[in-house]
């Protein structure tokens, strides 16, 4: 089964809270409509990713796309929230997962080793990225040196762009 992994990254806070709504739901409604499986992996340390995971299940509903996604929390370490909620976010999450690598790692460093675990599992990178500083800043960056596509939801995203993107071949995916 061809199998495409799409991770999200962005800033703690968000400006234009609407607008990147927007565009989220946009990219992973065409991703809904245009692939055979898709595999979504977030993490929960800020406003985007609480507003990715939101837009993902509202969209999967709507297209009642269940048997067709896996929506999966990647977590740096275990954290207490998750020990003290584990029955709720089983049934928000299709699954939780807590990245080996960085769970290893010394607290301050394991949020980006378990970024760059995402995306080395990505077809795709989805990021709000609003200013050239921050761990998803770096994370982004490492995400173009692993040549991953990478779709910027600050900035204005023509339909056309959504499109080659989606539907292009990456790494035996389609």
């Amino acid at each position: 089964m061809n199998i495409y992994t799409v991770s999200f990254f962005g800033h703690r806070e968000i400006d234009d809270f609407l607008e990147i709504e927007d565009r989220l739901e946009n990219i992973i409604c065409e991703l809904l409509q245009s692939k055979v499986y898709i595999r979504f992996l977030v993490g929960r340390d800020g406003e985007f990713d609480l507003l990715v995971s939101s837009v993902i299940r509202r969209c999967v509903k709507r297209y009642e796309s269940y048997d067709n996604t896996s929506f999966i929390l990647i977590l740096p370490y275990m954290r207490a929230e998750y020990i003290d909620n584990m029955e709720s976010f089983h049934e928000y999450y299709d699954d939780v997962e807590i990245c080996s690598e960085s769970n290893k790692a010394h607290f301050k460093a394991a949020i980006q080793i378990r970024n760059r675990n995402m995306v080395d599992r990505s077809n795709l990178v989805v990021c709000c990225i609003q200013r050239k500083k921050g761990g998803a800043y770096t994370t982004i960056k490492y995400a173009e040196k692993q040549n991953r596509l990478v779709l910027n939801v600050a900035e204005e995203i023509l339909p056309t762009a959504i499109d080659t993107i989606i539907h292009s071949v990456y790494n035996g995916n389609s």
